[in-house]
């Protein structure tokens, strides 16, 4: 017979699994700006960051086939969310409360099931940075929203310690790219290397390692382009930190 107890057990035994997996993945950072919406990582193989819909955007680390299949699940249902409804319809709320968190829930709590290994951030554009909105989606169908920043990371206590530092770096808000992408670098070299006491120079140079097997990827949501798309990549020459 199949107890409580068992249950309580499985579940604990996917988390631990999943969350073993996720502690060596590249951190995400999100940050709101005046002029728009930031995401940072750091990668070593396929993109990390994509375009939902006209104002969302999304990263995750974990398994790639994961997060494509989070991916592809995002824009289908935006695009389905738009038509039948209307574009003004579709909302990061929606998405990840409605059509995305709870097959990811009944996935993980399904013994039979492989669990999803995946941290993701969506970030949405509002018409102001104290409108942009992100959620931070977890692997067991758990998520939570934040305004002007948020992070995915494999290990509670980075995540702590990041956003920590973007609470200092940012104060109220980041008045412009070039400070959004500061406070982004610097909490992603906190969050790619764990703290210890004899730890601050691996640290400063977490990011300087990584970028000798990777490279930054940054991309934007721009509130004051004129284009109908207001997702870009950010150029090389633009990442300067």
């Amino acid at each position: 017979m199949y107890s409580p107890y068992d249950f309580n057990q499985s579940i604990a035994h996917r988390a631990e699994y999943v969350e073993e997996r996720l502690r060596g993945g590249s951190p995400v950072v999100g940050v709101s700006y005046d002029g728009g919406v930031l995401l940072f990582a750091v990668r070593r193989g396929p993109r990390k960051i994509f375009e939902i819909y006209d104002q969302m955007m999304f990263a995750a680390l974990g398994n790639q086939a994961d997060v494509e299949a989070v991916r592809l699940a995002a824009i289908d249902f935006c695009h389905q969310e738009g038509f039948q409804r209307s574009p003004d319809d579709v909302s990061a709320q929606r998405l990840v409360g409605f059509a995305i968190s709870p097959p990811l829930k009944r996935a993980f709590g399904d013994p039979m099931m492989t669990p999803n290994v995946m941290r993701a951030v969506f970030a949405e554009m509002g018409k102001t940075a104290e409108k942009d909105t992100f959620f931070v989606l977890n692997y067991d169908g758990e998520f939570m929203s934040s305004r002007r920043f948020a992070v995915a990371v494999g290990g509670d206590s980075s995540g702590d310690a990041m956003r920590e530092s973007l609470e200092k770096s940012l104060g109220d808000h980041a008045p412009d790219l070039p400070a959004a992408l500061r406070a982004a670098a610097e909490a992603w070299r906190i969050g790619a290397r764990p703290r210890g006491d004899d730890d601050e120079k691996a640290e400063d140079d977490s990011l300087a390692e990584a970028l000798r097997e990777g490279r930054v990827e940054a991309a934007i949501l721009d509130r004051q382009t004129a284009r109908e798309s207001k997702f870009r990549l950010l150029r090389e020459d633009e990442l300067k930190f």
